[in-house]
């Protein structure tokens, strides 16, 4: 799906993050693709099959609208932040991160939030990626366990 097709003219790239299998055609959605002219319910049906195994996660989706009004998508791994908060079974983040704190995640927790993510971050070392995780949970107001 994520290849560019031979000698189609890319249109517009839409950044979308959207809950999975929960695609439809109110905003956010129609009209950041209605723009472009993308089918908005053909996208939701695709999208929505692709997801619907992943729970409740918010799945980032990077997709590529042609001229000729067909398009491609790639979705990546849950934002980090709706991990940190599926773990720690917290509502939002903290208003104020550097006063505020709002839970504590464990290493263990990081480390397995980080194995998640590996494919998208720019790092192959585990060590890495939980420093990437824990600097987001530090963003948020969560402590992180040394």
């Amino acid at each position: 799906m994520a290849e560019v097709k031979k000698g189609k003219k890319i249109k517009a790239i839409v950044k979308l993050a959207i809950p999975a299998g929960k695609a439809n055609p109110a905003p956010p959605i129609g009209p950041a693709l209605g723009q472009h002219g993308v089918p908005i319910m053909d996208f939701c049906k695709e999208f929505n099959a692709k997801t619907q195994s992943m729970g409740d996660d918010v799945i980032p989706v990077i997709l590529t609208a042609y001229e000729d009004r067909t398009f491609t998508f790639i979705t990546k791994t849950p934002v980090t932040s709706h991990l940190i908060k599926k773990a720690l079974k917290i509502a939002k983040g903290s208003g104020v991160p550097n006063k505020n704190k709002v839970g504590k995640l464990t290493k263990a927790q990081v480390e397995d939030i980080a194995k998640i993510k590996m494919p998208d971050l720019n790092t192959k070392e585990l060590a890495e990626a939980v420093k990437i995780v824990a600097g987001t949970a530090r963003a948020m107001g969560v402590e992180v366990e040394r």
